[in-house]
């Protein structure tokens, strides 16, 4: 058994915290959210009051943030406060699930290795049902050693554990593999919606794209249109899943990333415009899959 600090218990950090919970670890549970904290708690973790006194005793400490400035003002500090990297005791193992950028993993991680803490990035694929059934992807940017270290404990929370390489390699293979989902998910949608302007059955329509060549992920396991899959978000009101915004955010990182690098990258440009417009008009809250909505017909 070993005490983890888990800190960051939404829609993915709570599960996650429950699986590690569930194999056996004393999970020391911090979030803003006493409600978030409360669901962890009820499946035999511990509260924690602060992310400091999450870390006291941990041997590893995993966060789950939503955006770069989160996970920098924690490690790292603010306004002159101290970071949590001043609490976490040196030989720590610090693994940050949060989908943010490069750069900033990168300085953290080098903030972290002067502290004697090993730092590695290791950003999820699966969504919330991979988050509960503990069949999550993880990418993981970081030493050899550092993922050997990590594995016992990510193969609690996922099934399917791949080194990208150096710290900041996760990152970038996340917002790589988002901006892709993103496309794609506009690309179902406006398909599904031209198959529905023309009178096809949405369901009908999913199930032959489904079995032909243009078969994906949306069409598999997520599809956009209310009623073909009972349990995506597009049938419970776009609720709960993954963020409008949160795919924006996403998008937004591969493009800074894409200028930094003179790479390439139109359809993610064109998808990145297309989830601002629909977060601008309000449907920032909702999942992602609800960007069917500005392609159907009034």
């Amino acid at each position: 058994m070993t005490t983890i600090a888990f800190i960051g218990l939404g829609n993915m950090g709570g599960p996650m915290a429950i699986n590690l919970q569930k194999a056996g670890h004393a999970v020391h549970a911090f979030d803003l959210s006493k409600e978030a904290v409360a669901k962890v708690v009820a499946e035999g973790a511990t509260a924690a009051f602060s992310a400091q006194d999450a870390v006291q005793g941990a041997k590893v400490v995993v966060t789950m943030l939503p955006a770069s400035q989160h996970v920098e003002a924690l490690f790292l500090g603010k306004d002159g406060a101290p970071g949590l990297l001043a609490s976490i005791a040196p030989g720590t193992l610090v693994i940050d699930s949060s989908t943010i950028a490069a750069a900033t993993s990168q300085k953290v991680a080098k903030a972290a290795d002067a502290a004697g803490i090993d730092f590695i990035d290791a950003p999820v694929s699966g969504g919330t049902g991979g988050a509960i059934a503990g069949t999550l992807t993880f990418m993981v940017g970081g030493t050899t050693a550092q993922l050997e270290r990590a594995q016992p404990y990510l193969e609690k929370m996922g099934a399917n554990i791949f080194h990208a390489g150096a710290v900041g390699a996760g990152q970038t293979a996340k917002i790589c593999n988002n901006m892709l989902l993103g496309i794609l998910m506009v690309g179902t949608s406006e398909a599904i919606a031209l198959g529905v302007a023309n009178g096809l059955d949405p369901k009908v329509l999913s199930e032959i794209m489904r079995r032909s060549s243009g078969g994906n992920w949306a069409l598999e396991k997520y599809n956009p249109f209310p009623g073909v899959h009972e349990n995506a978000p597009a049938s419970k009101g776009y609720a709960g899943g993954f963020g409008t915004d949160l795919m924006l955010k996403d998008l937004g990182l591969a493009q800074d990333n894409a200028i930094s690098t003179k790479a390439s990258t139109p359809l993610g440009g064109m998808a990145r415009a297309i989830y601002a417009a629909h977060s601008i008009s309000g449907h920032g809250g909702e999942d992602f899959s609800s960007v069917i909505k500005m392609l159907q017909k009034p």
